[in-house]
């Protein structure tokens, strides 16, 4: 073979430069890409919240019209959730999966690529349309006809871009599936594998069942809208409260393909700073899969004021609290694995001890929206906002951000500054309070969401929520700085970057039951017992 051919084939095995991140096919070049998207597409959504949060400091129209305000809230929550906490999570599990199971990369390489470059064109697509005459989609991101029916020029490319997402969130999703189904290293048994492995597991299967669903609600849409159809026109015989059953379908589900990923990044952080094994392994396992179980049986509790039948409401609001018991025994046994552990507090334990408190408030203030009758007061106020703000931030972004801090070493060779690090914590945790909190007030007392303008009795709690929002808009830079300083450089990350953890986290993250509970295997331990 020639001297330019063995070039070429080099070549194309070790892109240098833009053809690196075009062309790779790498499951932690694709991770970084993911990752990067992620922490870009949060400052644009963030962006968008302070606008939302500008206007809403003070009663009255101050800054933007009605429609760009409520394009901003439409905007802001599918960013945030397609945008941001999707690939963001997707990143994670592609930097880690195959290093967790033994696996030399994922199974689809090139879909693998494929998926994520997807993803840019799918967001510029639906931010150009705030630049179209009507402006951008102003239907939540619901997007619940016939509101969404009514948004005149940006509605068929948001259609196409919720699609374009859909296609990604699929095919990285089959990837993660076929990976570690058929990649695990000899002796790897599903039950040994490391929570964040389970977790990503079961929620691939959630992507898989429940984002066509999402297709197709989209989908009748559109043909309502441009072919003549009448699925939810009710003059033409259709049914708008059809969408709402076939979109929560999908959003519920949704919900936990959000959160099961935070879950498992918790279970591995957890039990490295509590220098213990993480306590009752296979029961976490079981919650997992019945939370995922369930989440398909519990979607009508978004819309009890419909009007659907008694024994309806009765059901979706027991099955909703059914889900409260397997969310309780992670809760239980993230706190058993601190109990009496040799617990230090770095940054990516702060977040976790943050994630396992202010994730429960979420989850209690679910419980209380699941009650039928007494969601008829809350729905459609800022109580449901402060809700899933306590899930979704405190939740699912607390522990993305313990995550970063966590595996940051290990995916940049240097140590992050934890001054930094810390700094960026307590303000966050500070402010992210102040900001959510009071909406549990303004919603109890009638506040409606998604509304520019508001009585003046609402006025203090929104100047004291839009403060904590600014504060908390403004610390998430600190985290920006903490990653570009470590990726440049820095102290050198060793084998053993949390000291005490034995470097047991970058062999095995779910230590087998032998473990004495009192001192950390050591590698030649855990090597001589797999």
């Amino acid at each position: 073979m020639s001297e330019a051919v063995m070039h070429d084939i080099h070549h194309d095995h070790h892109p240098e430069g833009l053809r690196r991140w075009l062309f790779t096919t790498n499951h932690k070049d694709i991770g970084t890409l993911y990752l990067c998207f992620s922490l870009f597409m949060f400052f644009v959504g963030g962006a968008m919240a302070m606008v939302i949060r500008a206007e809403l400091m003070a009663p009255g129209l101050q800054y933007v019209e009605p429609q760009f305000f409520n394009s901003m809230t439409t905007m802001h929550a599918l960013i945030m959730v397609f945008g941001v906490v999707m690939p963001g999570t997707v990143g994670f599990a592609n930097w880690l999966l195959p290093m967790m199971i033994g696996a030399p990369d994922m199974a689809l390489p090139r879909m693998n690529n494929w998926s994520f470059w997807i993803l840019p064109f799918a967001f510029t697509l639906l931010l150009l349309t705030l630049f179209l005459p009507s402006g951008g989609p102003a239907g939540g991101w619901t997007m619940y006809p016939p509101l969404m029916l009514q948004t005149e020029t940006a509605f068929p490319f948001v259609i196409f871009a919720v699609h374009f997402m859909g296609v990604s969130s699929i095919m990285g999703a089959i990837n993660i599936i076929a990976t570690i189904l058929n990649m695990r290293a000899p002796g790897m048994k599903l039950m040994k594998m490391p929570l964040f492995v389970w977790t990503w597991l079961i929620t691939a299967f959630l992507l898989v069942a429940s984002i066509p669903v999402l297709a197709g609600a989209v989908t009748m849409l559109l043909t309502d809208k441009f072919f003549g159809t009448s699925f939810f026109d009710a003059a033409g015989g259709g049914d708008p409260v059809l969408f709402q059953h076939v979109f929560w379908f999908f959003g519920h589900p949704e919900v936990y393909i959000l959160i099961l990923p935070a879950f498992g990044i918790i279970s591995q952080v957890i039990p490295t700073f509590a220098r213990k094994p993480l306590f009752g392994y296979a029961s976490m396992v079981y919650a997992t899969c019945s939370i995922a179980f369930l989440s398909f049986l519990v979607w009508a509790h978004h819309m009890f004021t419909v009007g659907m039948p008694l024994a309806a409401e009765l059901f979706f609001m027991y099955a909703t609290m059914s889900i409260a018991v397997p969310t309780g025994v992670k809760i239980f046994n993230w706190l058993a694995t601190m109990w009496r552990g040799e617990m230090t507090f770095e940054t990516p334990m702060l977040f976790a001890v943050a994630f396992v408190m202010l994730f429960t408030v979420g989850g209690f203030s679910g419980l209380m929206l699941g009650i039928a009758p007494v969601d008829f007061q809350y729905h459609d106020t800022y109580f449901v906002v402060a809700h899933f703000h306590y899930v979704l931030v405190t939740g699912a972004v607390f522990a993305m951000m313990s995550g970063v801090y966590y595996w940051l070493p290990k995916w940049t060779g240097h140590m992050y500054d934890e001054t930094l690090g810390k700094l960026h914590f307590w303000l966050s945790v500070v402010s992210v309070n102040v900001l959510f909190f009071p909406q549990h007030f303004l919603g109890l007392a009638g506040m409606p969401r998604r509304i520019p303008d508001y009585s003046t009795q609402f006025a203090e709690w929104n100047a004291i929520s839009s403060m904590g929002g600014f504060v908390f808009g403004a610390s998430q830079l600190i985290l920006l700085w903490v990653i570009i300083k470590c990726v440049r450089g820095g102290e050198k990350a060793t084998n053993q970057v949390w000291e005490g953890a034995s470097g047991l986290e970058w062999t095995l993250s779910s230590p087998p039951p032998y473990h004495s509970f009192v001192t950390p295997p050591t590698i030649e331990d855990v090597t001589s017992h797999s």
